[in-house]
């Protein structure tokens, strides 16, 4: 096992990695921003040290930075988390090159599956279901790209290949928009990720987002772990995570998870990863590849009993997968709320001192949070504060423990989502299950 791991993050995903770290015997190294000195994951681990300023630029997206520390404090490994620098090829690289572990996917892998150009076509030739698009990037012939988009069918939409966080895509309703469509797009590309290449799919209507959590170990063993519905969204960020998602059958979830199970060996993955899928009338239609642990994870970790920071932790050691396919079992139902310091009803972050803390508790409730009575949420980086995780037997009694749990959270001094998230724990549709990706921003819409 892996002797001492450097926590390459902050907050609740920080403080997450290092309790799997406790649990298997590993040393931990916290670095942390002038602004994190008092995060809980600071005070907790073995060693700290501030590795920069306020910025993220200064400190949690400084490679080098990450990499002394590394270094003076005598790591084996570093872990990513999500976010800032979990899915930067060179990031990786660098820690490999530097004689540490990565734990995560190879550098070379991380680049595969970050274009979304090269990731489509990795997984058209592992059998993986796609949208139908373009099959490759858009240049500037006109005709062509117009009649790509006329084989394809209105509506279409037009995406930047290295992408992500719901930034660099346009929907094109008709052939006189498209021209257009793709040089805006183009431009956003370049200034917002450095790679102008956009492609075009197309463009389903009512779709819900679900995705295949899977682990696989670089020595040719992989498994997935069920799917999860994240179709509860504003501005492509997810509020409300559950599984599994409500009407996909054993079947299907065999079916599909088999695929990507298999894609994993035939790329080479290792670690743990996510492919994502659109869903609609029963079809999945593949859009991209996360190859780092997600924030929604705990669901999936409610549902099976593997704990995944763990598993991370024995593959970058070098060991086999602990465990094989047909020892996955899906047990009950959980569902995740992302509680955010933000104005529940114009989301603007809300920074500030929290006066009073109080966590909710009982059967089938876990919070994982970094936050307590006292802490300052800093205004610098994400304003997600805690997940909420309720399960049970079935999704009626998941979703109403989450009910009460969120009665029983209290953070006073500054505005959270909770409010929000009640709303959409009482939302009739949202009961019912199924509910597309559009659902919630028509909601807010309405309700404004």
């Amino acid at each position: 096992m892996l002797d001492k791991v450097l926590i390459a993050n902050r907050g609740e995903i920080a403080l997450r990695i290092l309790r799997a770290c406790k649990e298997l015997g590993i040393k931990t190294v916290a670095v942390h921003s002038t602004a994190d000195r008092n995060l809980k994951h600071v005070l907790l681990a073995d060693e700290s040290i501030c590795i920069g300023g306020n910025s993220a630029t200064d400190s949690y997206l400084n490679i080098p930075r990450i990499i002394a520390a590394a270094e003076v404090t005598n790591s084996i490994a570093i872990h990513p988390g999500y976010g800032f620098l979990a899915e930067n090829a060179d990031f990786a690289e660098a820690v490999e090159k530097s004689g540490f572990i990565f734990i995560g996917p190879t550098a070379d892998t991380i680049d595969l599956m970050g274009d979304k150009v090269s990731a489509i076509n990795s997984m058209k030739k592992a059998g993986v279901p796609c949208v139908p698009g373009s099959d490759g990037p858009l240049n500037d012939d006109e005709e062509r790209n117009k009649s790509i988009a006329k084989r394809i069918g209105y509506p279409i939409i037009v995406k930047a290949a290295g992408g992500g966080g719901g930034r660099g895509m346009r929907v094109v309703r008709s052939e006189n928009e498209l021209v257009r469509a793709i040089e805006t797009t183009k431009a956003e590309a370049a200034a917002a990720f450095g790679n102008a290449t956009v492609y075009m799919e197309k463009f389903l209507e009512n779709p819900r987002h679900v995705e295949i959590q899977v682990l696989a170990d670089g020595q040719g063993n992989a498994i997935h772990l069920g799917e999860r519905d994240c179709s509860m969204q504003r501005r492509h960020q997810k509020v409300v995570e559950e599984a599994p998602a409500p009407g996909v059958s054993e079947q299907m979830r065999s079916k599909i998870g088999d695929r990507c199970r298999r894609a994993c060996i035939e790329i080479g993955y290792r670690g743990a990863g996510t492919f994502e899928f659109l869903y609609e009338n029963g079809e999945f239609y593949f859009i991209e590849m996360n190859t780092r642990i997600q924030v929604e994870h705990p669901v999936t970790e409610m549902i099976t009993g593997v704990d995944l920071i763990k598993e991370q932790l024995r593959i970058a050691a070098g060991q086999p997968l602990s465990i094989d396919q047909s020892q996955i079992q899906i047990r009950g139902h959980a569902v995740e709320c992302r509680i955010n310091a933000e104005d529940p009803d114009n989301f603007v972050p809300s920074p500030g001192k929290i006066n009073m803390f109080h966590s909710p508790g009982g059967l089938g409730v876990r919070w994982d949070s970094h936050i307590y009575a006292g802490y300052s949420v800093p205004p610098f980086y994400d304003s997600m504060i805690g997940k909420l995780i309720t399960y049970g037997e079935s999704r009626d009694e998941a979703i109403a423990r989450m009910r009460h749990a969120l009665d029983e959270l209290v953070i006073d001094g500054i505005k959270t989502n909770i409010p929000l998230q009640r709303k959409i724990m009482a939302d009739e549709n949202f009961f019912a299950g199924g509910t597309n990706i559009h659902y919630l921003e028509k909601k807010l819409g309405m309700a404004k």
